[in-house]
């Protein structure tokens, strides 16, 4: 199973970018999709979740900015970003939790995807 993000950059405070992350491989299922985030010298922070069945959860920082959502036909989690903050600056991650071919559920990450928030 790999995962590819992409949508990072540059962008001015106040401004928008949407990241996606495609999951592909021999998945037999989805249980959940997820961004974090990874800021110089801190530690990786979830920063969204969406699990099958169940509504998103966000962490407090980015709570009426930022927006999770999937393509269970694509097996392809969104994170769309509004009104960011230089302090949104980090090296964005997926993850999913899947199901593939051997029955079991496993923890994957993407690559990572830098977003810069600066003037």
């Amino acid at each position: 199973v790999q995962l590819q993000a992409s949508g990072g950059g540059l962008v001015q405070p106040g401004g928008s970018l949407r990241l996606s992350c495609a999951a592909s491989g021999s998945i037999l299922s989805i249980y959940a999709m997820s961004w974090y985030r990874q800021a110089p010298g801190k530690k990786r922070e979830l920063v969204a979740i969406i699990v099958s069945g169940r509504s998103a959860n966000y962490a407090d920082s980015v709570k009426e900015r930022f927006t999770i959502s999937r393509d269970n036909v694509k097996n392809t989690v969104y994170l769309q970003m509004n009104s960011l903050k230089p302090e949104d600056t980090a090296v964005y991650y997926c993850n999913t939790v899947a199901r593939v071919s051997s029955g079991f559920y496993v923890d994957y990450w993407g690559q990572g995807t830098q977003v810069t928030v600066s003037s």
